[in-house]
């Protein structure tokens, strides 16, 4: 189990204040969205959580302990990450590329067990990308090499995984698939952190959401506690009609906001 917490944690990039005093706590058993307009700040969050983003103040710490006393491999263990828009520079076989995500188990130069190989297999199977075993992970379609690259994040068998904007270049079939996938994840207890940008998607299958704008948390709750026409309002900027007594909870923006 793995719980990620940040007290006033403040990130710059240049000049520009990308993470401004954000204080949270992420629990096993929960898939939190993180939205926000472009530019919010999300992405160097989940970054500052991994220790991938240098802190300017304030802290992060993964089961009690200050990020910066882990180890990469350590960390590599413990989260499992799915970086956006990743570009693929080198022809690998797919089963290949999926299996790099078993590197933080390996010592040097050794090789996969069986075991590491029936990860690599049960992650494509749940990425829905097993049929494209023995194919070039290059030559693959975008919303193609997105599974196979999520296939590769939950081959680590992290207890945890975060993921910025999975759904990107996804159809609607494999985003409910993928959608599916992350709540499965952690409703077997994983924490699931995942960045989304499809306000529907977030209010249907997040149990918590955290609303970024301009480097702050603006909102922190349950789906509908967050998303409302006043923070959409306040935050992007746009009106959006809202129906949360159906099946599911629908949110669709219905214009911009102007003035």
């Amino acid at each position: 189990m793995v719980t990620i917490r940040t007290q006033e944690l403040s990130v710059r990039l240049g000049r520009h204040a990308a993470v401004r005093g954000v204080t949270t706590a992420l629990e096993p058993g929960q898939l939190v969205g993180i939205i926000g307009p472009n530019g919010a700040g999300k992405s160097t969050l989940i970054r500052a959580m991994l220790g991938l983003a240098r802190v300017e103040s304030g802290t992060v710490s993964v089961n009690g302990k200050p990020i910066a006393s882990i180890g990469r491999k350590d960390i590599a263990r413990l989260v499992a990450y799915l970086p956006q828009g990743q570009t693929l520079h080198w022809p690998l076989m797919v089963e290949r590329l999926v299996a790099l995500g078993r590197m933080p188990h390996l010592g040097p130069l050794s090789r996969l067990s069986s075991e590491d190989e029936a990860m690599v297999d049960a992650a494509l199977a749940r990425a829905d990308v097993l049929h494209l075993k023995g194919r070039i992970a290059t030559e693959l379609s975008g919303g193609e090499r997105a599974r196979v690259l999520l296939a590769r994040a939950l081959a680590v068998g992290a207890p945890s995984l975060i993921a910025d904007e999975p759904l990107a270049a996804l159809d609607p079939g494999h985003q409910l698939d993928v959608m599916d996938l992350l709540k499965a994840e952690a409703r077997a207890g994983s924490l699931v952190v995942t960045v989304l940008h499809d306000l529907g998607m977030a209010a249907r299958y997040c149990d918590r959401l955290l609303l970024m704008d301009k480097g702050r948390l603006v909102a922190d709750g349950k789906p509908m506690d967050v998303l409302t026409e006043q923070s959409l309002a306040q935050v992007y900027g746009i009106s959006a009609c809202i129906e949360a007594g159906g099946a599911w909870p629908l949110i669709l923006p219905t214009g911009r906001i102007k003035g």
